[in-house]
């Protein structure tokens, strides 16, 4: 007891700290780049930043500062370097822990860099075939410790994308000749068999079957083990949404047969999931919507999205719309890169030139052929019923949807790099009062930001879409298309642009929209916008009488962690004859306008 309360003394009698005065750090020659560096990884600069400046904390930093800062030197090239850290004049090293200083004025970390040291003789081997090591690691070089990490990465990673998965280092000398300033480096390595994938095993799932997770992972068995089939599986796996966390091991020891297993560890996510969104557009009022989502169904990852919207509240033209639906989706249907959906939705539309309501149900196949490209095709069975004019209508429809999206963009939501591609073409079938056609549909988008790491962008749109082959009376209003609102043309008022034939006002069966924007980031979280729109429409699909109507203005975006808020002010710069409204329009809602 009494050895006990002794080595307790020195902590327990300590005088209460005084305020650290300084934290000094120098070292003479270093680049700019290099002292910043030091700097931000510096323990004990650290600690004085967030005011942990306790003695005993201070004494916990600048006893490791000398492994810290040596880390940093050796990836800079500098291995001969003299790090003094000095705690009121005495070595940090020298203190011991028994005997902590009971308060601290001023730290000083020395550095002397000593040379640079190069590379002298390297050697990696052996290498797979077509092994392009880092240009950096060559004799002469600044023989950064980065740079040896990068090239032992590089001359493994090719074994394994020839199939060596159990490739491994068996012999390292890092040797520095002070003499000769240089870095001498050998590498051996043991490139193993080359295996193709065995079994795949599930771990952690516990609502999702066994066999679902593998037929969604994908990994065939016999199929040559890359860590481009593995990265595959583990985002096949997290593109369902149901886990959380997905990571893919590979076993340690081959199969007799010259397979290796693959461990499929998984996090499953909640199940449920709900959410809410609001948009305001000062003609068309406010609207409403909300979503329920189960991320696995039936225990094989299916999802089920059950969505309510409405629209058209306090809306200056038109009146209320309703829109309910219902999409089921299995992943890996047929094979692992194809999805099945199947929708139910039904809608009431209150415009300006019609009332209707529809209904429609579908079934299709979604396959991803790539990580950018992905085509979708199916059945589409679709009822409406229309009021627009003093007319009675009922359409029907049974169409073949085919489309394809290519997206390269860097953030869906807030691009600032990229291409965004969409184009549908869906032939169909017109029963009771609808005539058959052809649909045609294209978006498409690109983003720059011009070399400003997205301080700056610019953003342009393109829209098209055509009917073909039937009349406009004889087509679903629906399917007709209007300019004017947040989509198409800001500053002129929702779907305000259509066409009138034989003294009917309705959407027209061409359409054609240009959208332009230079998106500047102020601060951190503020982003202002400038805009201009244009859009035509055209009784038929490439030719008859047509108008077109333009709109300009500002925004301004708040970044938030679901997407950036948006406000937008927007006037007319050209208003078709036939349309009238407000002097200006104002939208908000969460994302880019595109």
């Amino acid at each position: 007891m009494a050895a006990a309360m002794a080595l307790a003394l020195p902590f327990a009698g300590t005088l209460p700290a005084k305020a650290l005065e300084s934290i000094e750090l120098n070292a003479p020659g270093a680049s700019d780049t290099l002292i910043e560096t030091l700097r931000a990884s510096s323990l004990l600069l650290t600690a004085e930043g967030s005011e942990r400046t306790d003695p005993l904390d201070l004494m916990a930093a600048a006893r490791a500062e000398y492994g810290r800062l040596i880390n940093l030197l050796y990836e800079d090239a500098y291995y001969a370097p003299v790090i003094h850290v000095r705690v009121d004049g005495r070595e940090a090293a020298d203190i011991s822990p028994l005997n902590n200083p009971g308060r601290i004025d001023n730290i000083v970390i020395d550095i002397a860099l000593g040379p640079q040291f190069t590379f002298g003789e390297i050697a990696i081997a052996p290498l797979a075939p077509g092994t392009e090591l880092p240009a950096e690691f060559a004799p002469g070089q600044p023989a950064r410790s980065t740079v040896v990490r990068a090239a032992l990465s590089a001359a493994m990673d090719a074994w394994r994308e020839q199939g060596h998965a159990l490739v491994e280092s068996v012999g390292q000398q890092v040797v520095a000749n002070h003499n000769a300033q240089a870095l001498d480096v050998r590498v051996s390595l043991a490139p193993g068999p080359r295996l193709n994938v065995g079994t795949v095993i599930p771990e952690g799932n516990e609502r999702t079957r066994d066999r679902r997770v593998v037929a969604i992972a994908g990994l065939r068995r016999g199929e040559l083990h890359t860590p481009e089939s593995i990265a595959d599986a583990e985002t096949r796996l997290r593109q369902t949404g149901a886990f959380s966390s997905v990571v893919l091991e590979t076993a340690e020891t081959p199969n007799p047969d010259g397979t290796v297993d693959v461990t499929a560890s998984v996090e499953e996510a909640l199940p449920r999931r709900i959410g809410f969104g609001a948009e305001l557009d000062s003609e068309n009022g406010v609207g409403l919507s909300g979503f329920w989502l189960h991320r696995n169904l039936l225990g094989g990852a299916e999802r089920l999205r059950l969505e309510a919207e409405i629209d058209g509240i306090a809306a200056q033209v038109g009146g209320l719309g309703f829109t309910l639906s219902a999409l089921y989706t299995r992943p890996a249907t047929f094979n692992r890169d194809t999805d099945m959906e199947l929708g139910l939705h039904a809608v009431r539309m209150s415009e300006r030139d019609y009332d209707a309501d529809a209904y429609e149900a579908s079934a299709s196949l979604v396959r991803r052929f790539s990580d950018t490209l992905t085509v979708s095709g199916g059945i589409n069975l679709r009822f409406e019923t229309a009021d627009y004019s003093g007319l009675d209508r009922d359409f029907g429809t049974l169409g073949v949807p085919v489309s394809a999206t290519y997206d390269t963009r860097d953030e869906p939501l807030n691009a600032t790099q990229g291409y965004y591609l969409w184009s549908e073409a869906m032939p169909y079938l017109g029963f009771a009062q609808a005539d058959s056609g052809l649909r045609l549909r294209f978006d498409g988008r690109i983003y720059n930001d011009v070399g400003t790491d997205g301080r700056i962008v610019l953003a342009a749109r393109a829209q098209l879409g055509a009917v073909l082959g039937a009349a406009t009376d004889a087509t679903p209003r629906g399917y007709l298309f209007y300019s004017g609102g947040g989509g198409t043309v800001r500053g002129l008022p929702y779907q305000s642009l259509g066409v009138t034939t034989n003294g009917v006002d309705s959407g027209g069966r061409g359409f054609a929209a240009l959208s332009a924007e230079l998106r500047v980031r102020v601060r951190e979280s503020y982003s202002i916008v400038a805009f201009a729109d244009a859009g035509a429409v055209s009784s038929g699909a490439f030719s008859g009488v047509y108008g077109w109507q333009a709109g300009g203005g500002i925004g301004l975006r708040y970044d938030t962690p679901i997407g950036p808020l948006r406000l937008d002010v927007a006037v007319p710069i050209r208003r078709n004859a036939s349309v009238s409204g407000n002097d200006f329009q104002l939208y908000l809602g969460i994302g880019q306008a595109f």
